[in-house]
């Protein structure tokens, strides 16, 4: 089996597409995206982990302004909280499926934007850095 063959650059590229699209409601994996790039390129690490970051926060951000379109009248209980203590969530929004709508919700409730994306890339971050870092882990260990 041959292995896939890109440069560098193609591979930044190609996991800032693919970190920015998985972020929004398009379906799309960066992870593996990630990982072939850490693998090719280890000293390449952080600078991936940077650029899937900034693709996934941008990606949420765009899902957020997507919320945003939607008209927010609703007064309720359940709401008022979510004002209060909901901002910590977007902490939660690079999970599958509820991520998504984590964003939206944001953007939906008016959350302040600057505060949303610093709380979405802390949460991307986190989970690119844990997951370039156990690939990395197993590497070095002969285990991949």
């Amino acid at each position: 089996m041959t292995a896939l063959q890109f440069s560098e650059e193609a591979g930044y590229v190609g996991l800032a597409i693919s970190s920015f699209v998985s972020a929004t409601l398009l379906p799309g994996g960066s992870e593996v995206v990630l990982v072939a790039l850490v693998q090719k390129f280890p000293e390449a690490f952080w600078r991936a982990i940077l650029v899937a970051t900034v693709g996934n926060t941008a990606g949420g951000m765009t899902s957020y302004a997507l919320g945003r379109l939607l008209p927010n009248c609703v007064e309720h209980r359940a709401i008022i909280h979510l004002h209060r203590y909901g901002y910590w969530a977007l902490l939660l929004s690079w999970l599958p499926i509820v991520g998504d709508a984590l964003c939206v919700a944001a953007g939906w409730l008016r959350f302040n934007p600057w505060l949303s994306a610093l709380l979405l890339a802390a949460g991307k971050c986190g989970r690119y850095a844990l997951l370039a870092g156990g690939w990395a882990w197993f590497a070095a260990r002969g285990m991949t």
